[in-house]
């Protein structure tokens, strides 16, 4: 019988949990997220009903639904548990709204409960302490949720109509995606600017060894560009060659390094970033078990409060606990004498919780560690350390900087260090920052020194560097910079990436965000026809006017019709574009970038390369953006939209030549082909084209040893090839790296247990590591040409572990018998049944997967390679028939047949046709 109170929750997980912290009178029941949305179709906000909302049930939730109605029936209170959040708060409301509609909410008491933390004290105080559900959180929920409606359903059709190829916009995601496009154009028109720099070694009288850099020159104090280039460098050299230099000056003065404050949202998606490899949506999925609930020997506890937070600041409770542990664990010295507050600068009240910290700080990691899957136990560290360090006393370092000089003091060096006098919170946890390498060298160890103490000088480094382009935007810090510019808010923050990524407008190449062809086009057209819904301080300002939505400043319709009154005369202003107009503006537009200005012999990297007639310009086909000349059909060059690389501003098509082969004499060539840049060995056969997958070596993917392909008689031998490397440009590529790439796949050492050697390679799937019969994928950051053998096992050591884990069984099949399983792959988490594999859908916790939702994806799956196969699932099959039935099926597929062929000819049509005609006519037609 269910108990006469209920309390809903969001997810299974954090269900189990707080069910063991209630009684027998309780019900903890699931509601498996948002049970409700708006559809996806127009008329879902309604703007001439003063922006009336249509809800409709998620595809799962009615059975949700109807279970926590059930309960309810029986129950005389309700507690709605949900997050402590804005979208907690909404999915109360939902909640509350369809109780309401079910008429289960007149006799029963309805009330909101929230706990910053899954404790059994947290869970027992918000029971005794409910509120109702809070209108105002609500209204900003609807605000939000109707301006992105409104923002994806209005622009997303002018995208398909007039740029054909684009998917959708988003009023958040289409700013980010700004940010990026615009860090990457940054980066193509940067020109690197040389410098030199002049670095000394010296010996001081007790015979230690330092270097110093050199800083001041004939008077003229030297900075960055001072020495501009070879000449300039030899010219110091020669003057500082025949000088002895003694110590000019000695500066020593102390300072103090502070911790950071504890985690939020955006910092600890920025750390985990730099310290663990983590993406912004692993790290939430991580911290949300975290969060939720862990099996501790027996208990089930939330490891860490809520991560969704803007706050900064600690409960006193936590803050006693951190001194308390500090103190007993690294001495008294080390707790200051005054706790630590902090405080944020958030102007948004609902995400105002405590930061993000243990529950209980007494749980250190290394206590914990049996119960803790690889990344729990890592993040959770992070947070531990990140907490306790936050109370800790101040790192003292004393910081030394010694200057250099000649006799006539026309030549000055300078040596700067600093030594740790007292470690402080550096004992626990120091934060990963930008300026690290400038650290080490400050924080270089210097030998004694005292001023006029002679110097016997040693040799003189000259180095060249140039300047380099701004970064492109890692996950932490495209987080930081939305952060602040103030647009979007944590919980955000891992869907706006990911959503970018799913759309194919950008991708992640060795953590770094490189905008697609397709990601570029549409915000082009964004800037050009819709700049005001892309402008960083009006999207900033939108989050603002949510933020006083909350707190009940300001009514949430109001911000509806304002935005709505000047976004709907923006929309309409595109109705008479032709994609012809569109394509002429984005033209100019990116002109700028991917034909630099004409060069110095007067060349215009306008002129088609080629026919040397047609003017280059932006084109669109089915495989998205290119540049193509103005000529066609006489003329078909075309080439990648990408800046111009070559000497001439032309980009290269062609082979590259890095020299020969020393072995064998053959020539070394950088190609492009369809699948990306690979190195050949030799010339290419006649009429040739390059391997479907060049690859040193071919990975199997299932550990199985790939069949010999047979070889025709008359077949030319194929020149030997090898992919480049995700992340290595081709541009990059010597003769030298291009022979390394060439010998793969090469052997690193013998494993230390097996004694079988380790080798390291590229094939299908990329750079791999092989021992025996696994193979394992290498990380971005690993080099598949210097990997060493220490990384190897430590990585094998991994994907041993990773293969040797049991799948979870979710039971068995009600028609079959046999077991349902989960497990994870190399596309994901995914449950199996037999010989079928379907995997689980983005965003859906693998560990809160029923039997029942594990049924529906296999069902799914089951039908799904049915339709592609064109039959039936089993179960649907029909019955045999007899006769002419029988024979009904087989005519309907003999005349399938004939519009089969007018289609591949239609195909070939338009592949003859121009790109730029027929890519858009097509498009348009199908989203109209």
């Amino acid at each position: 019988m269910p108990g006469s109170n209920v309390v809903i929750v969001e997810s299974p997980a954090k269900a189990k949990t707080i069910n063991k912290y209630l009684g027998d009178d309780y019900t903890v029941i699931a509601s498996f997220g948002h049970v409700r949305d708006l559809p996806a179709r127009d008329g879902s906000v309604r703007p001439d009903e003063d922006f009336a909302m249509e809800w409709e049930l998620g595809d799962r939730s009615k059975r949700h639904i109807d279970e926590i109605a059930k309960a309810v029936k029986s129950a005389d209170r309700v507690y709605l548990a949900t997050d402590p959040d804005r979208e907690g708060e909404a999915i109360a409301w939902h909640l509350s709204e369809l109780l309401r509609e079910k008429n289960l909410t007149d006799n029963r008491d309805v009330q909101r409960i929230t706990f910053n933390e899954i404790t059994k004290s947290a869970v027992q105080a918000a029971i005794a302490n409910p509120r109702d559900v809070s209108r105002e959180l609500v209204d900003a929920y609807l605000a939000r949720r109707a301006l992105d409606y409104l923002v994806g359903f209005t622009l997303s059709p002018v995208l398909w109509r007039k740029l054909p190829g684009s998917k959708s916009a988003g009023r958040v995601q289409s700013v980010a995606l700004r940010l990026i496009c615009e860090r990457e154009s940054e980066i193509e028109v940067f020109k690197p600017q040389e410098y030199w720099s002049i670095a000394v070694g010296f010996t001081t009288p007790a015979g230690a060894a330092f270097t110093a850099s050199l800083t001041q020159l004939d008077g003229r104090k030297l900075d960055k560009f001072g020495l501009p280039n070879r000449e300039a460098a030899e010219a110091a050299v020669a003057k500082i060659r025949p000088q002895a230099f003694a110590v000019s000056s000695v500066e020593r003065r102390q300072s103090r390094r502070n911790p950071s404050p504890p985690f939020t949202t955006s910092t600890l998606q920025q750390e985990a970033s730099r310290k663990l490899g983590f993406g912004a949506t692993r790290t939430m999925r991580t911290a949300q078990r975290l969060y939720e609930g862990v099996d501790i020997g027996g208990e089930t506890v939330g490891l860490i409060t809520y991560m969704r937070t803007d706050g900064v600041s600690l409960s006193q409770e936590a803050i006693d606990g951190a001194r308390s542990l500090i103190g007993s664990q690294y001495g008294e010295r080390y707790v200051p004498a005054q706790p630590r507050v902090y405080k944020t600068a958030a102007k948004n009240a609902q995400e105002a919780h405590e930061a993000i910290r243990p529950t209980d700080l007494q749980r250190r990691p290394d206590t914990v560690s049996a119960y803790l899957e690889g990344d729990e136990l890592r993040l959770y560290e992070l947070i531990w350390k990140r907490t306790l360090a936050s109370q800790m006393e101040s790192a003292v370092l004393d910081q030394v900087a010694v200057d250099i000089a000649s006799p006539s003091k026309d030549v000055v060096l300078r040596a700067t260090g600093s030594i740790v006098v007292f470690d402080g919170f550096l004992k626990v946890y120091q934060e990963d920052r930008d300026d690290a390498a400038e650290d080490d060298q400050q924080e270089r160890r210097l030998p004694a020194m005292d001023q006029g103490d002679a110097l016997a000088r040693g040799d003189i480094a000259p180095e060249q560097h140039f300047t380099q382009p701004p970064p492109r935007y890692s996950e932490a810090s495209l987080v930081k910079k939305l952060e602040e510019l103030g647009i979007g808010r944590p919980s955000t923050y891992a869907s706006i990436l990911q959503v970018l990524q799913d759309r194919n407008y950008v991708r992640l190449d060795k953590r770094r965000f490189i905008p697609e062809d397709r990601g570029r086009l549409v915000t082009a057209f964004l800037e050009n026809f819709f700049h005001r819904y892309v402008e960083y301080n009006f999207t900033a300002e939108l989050e603002n006017q949510l933020d006083e939505i909350s707190d009940g400043k300001i009514d949430w319709k109001t911000v509806l019709r304002d935005f709505w009154t000047a976004f709907d005369v923006a929309v309409n202003g595109t109705k008479d574009l032709t994609i012809t107009q569109v394509l002429t503006t984005l033209d100019n537009e990116l002109g700028a970038h991917f034909f630099p200005a004409a060069t110095e012999d007067g060349h215009d990297p306008r002129v088609c390369p080629v026919c040397r007639e047609g003017r280059l310009g932006l084109k669109l086909g089915k495989m998205g953006a290119f540049i193509g000349c103005s000529r066609y059909p006489e003329c078909r060059y075309t080439r990648p939209l990408a800046v111009a690389n070559d000497e001439n501003g032309e980009a290269q098509e062609g082979p590259r030549e890095l020299g020969n082969d020393p072995e064998t004499g053959l020539p070394v060539t950088v190609r492009r082909g369809p699948f990306g840049a690979y190195i050949q060995l030799g010339p290419a056969p006649a009429a040739a084209a390059p391997p479907e997958e060049p690859a040193a070596e071919e990975q199997p993917a299932d550990g199985k040893k790939p069949k010999a392909k047979k070889k025709k008689k008359d077949e030319a031998p194929k020149p030997k090839r090898v992919s480049l490397p995700k992340g290595m440009a081709a541009a990059d590529v010597d003769l030298d790296t291009a022979l390394r790439l060439l010998a793969l796949p090469r052997a690193i050492g013998n494993h230390p247990e097996t004694g079988e050697e380790i080798s390291a390679g590229i094939g299908r799937f990329g750079p791999y590591l092989k021992h025996g019969s696994v193979y394992k994928s290498l990380t971005p950051d690993d080099d598949v040409l210097t990997i060493g053998i220490n990384r190897a096992v430590d990585l094998l050591a991994g994907a041993a572990k990773k293969a040797s884990a049991p799948a979870k069984t979710l039971g068995d099949h009600p028609k079959t018998g046999k077991p349902i399983t989960m497990g994870s792959g190399r596309f994901g988490p995914y449950v199996k049944h037999a010989s079928v594999y379907a995997s689980i859908p983005k965003g859906t916790e693998p560990d809160s997967v029923t039997l029942e939702q594990a049924l529906e994806l296999i069902d799914a799956k089951v039908a799904k390679d049915a339709a592609k196969k064109g039959k039936a699932p089993k179960d649907a099959e029909p019955a045999k028939a007899e006769g002419a039935e029988a024979e009904k099926p087989a005519k309907a597929k003999a005349a399938a047949k004939k519009p089969a062929a007018k289609k591949a000819t239609k195909a070939k049509a338009a592949k003859d046709a121009p790109a730029e005609a027929a890519a858009p006519k097509k498009k348009t037609a199908k989203a109209s």
